[in-house]
């Protein structure tokens, strides 16, 4: 139990701070402590569904998430998700893969060498918000990650949104993906209630104090921690996807 609290800490704590919804941190975590696969997948997204809606409520008292906005990415994201089943049987994993990373990479570029913070945010277009949750829904959910790793860099780097809107509308985003993938795994059989909430539950301490730092951190230095989360996520794609 006092493991399964430290993890949740740990996990919310780095979900709130980088905008993500803490899959990538939180599964490794419990295959190293000897739970099975589909029962650690089944967690992490009971602990991503309470640290996103968690995180997302105390962005939106600092005023950073409009919902508005946000309901424009996640429905189209949830749209697009909607297609992951049809994607999957038509594409092969190697595809799929290779469509992700290659996103990636670009995203990266994008994102961190040839565009600067703008000095002003350009108006939020909910339309474009919707097709690129819908693409990125499709595409995300296809390759089993929850998607906010691509929403940030691409509203960055293409429509050059402020850091912070963005990582504030990610983590939005995930709230419909991780409650859409609870009611699935729920209905599976996958969810380990006792577990999942006690680890999401302490992942909402973690997450308070991720979104606190994110939201006092310079943005020049918060780029730096997520080039290298970004970095480290590119190559364990790779090794998960192709070894």
């Amino acid at each position: 139990m006092i493991s399964a609290i430290i993890v949740g800490i740990i996990t919310g704590f780095f979900s709130g701070f980088l905008g993500v919804g803490g899959g990538t941190i939180l599964v490794p975590m419990l295959l190293f402590l000897g739970f099975p696969l589909k029962e650690a997948i089944g967690i992490s997204v009971t602990q991503m569904m309470m640290s996103s809606i968690y995180g997302s409520y105390l962005n939106y008292k600092k005023g950073l998430l409009k919902i508005k906005n946000g309901l424009s990415l996640a429905i189209g994201g949830a749209v697009g998700a909607a297609f992951s089943g049809f994607i999957i049987k038509h594409a092969s994993k190697e595809v799929l893969g290779a469509i992700f990373l290659t996103l990636v990479f670009i995203a990266i570029i994008r994102f961190f060498i040839t565009v600067k913070e703008p000095h002003d945010e350009p108006p939020i277009d909910n339309k474009k918000l919707f097709f690129i949750g819908l693409f990125v829904g499709a595409i995300a959910i296809s390759v089993g990650v929850g998607g906010a790793i691509l929403i940030t860099p691409i509203l960055v780097g293409f429509l050059k949104y402020k850091l912070k809107t963005t990582v504030s509308l990610s983590l939005f985003f995930v709230v419909f993906s991780s409650v859409s993938g609870f009611i699935s795994q729920s209905i599976a059989g996958h969810i380990n209630y006792l577990e999942g909430f006690t680890i999401g539950l302490a992942s909402l301490v973690g997450t308070y104090f991720g979104i606190k730092l994110y939201h006092s951190i310079d943005t020049k230095n918060h780029k730096k921690i997520l080039l290298a989360w970004y970095i480290f996520i590119f190559f364990a794609m790779i090794y998960k996807l192709y070894f």
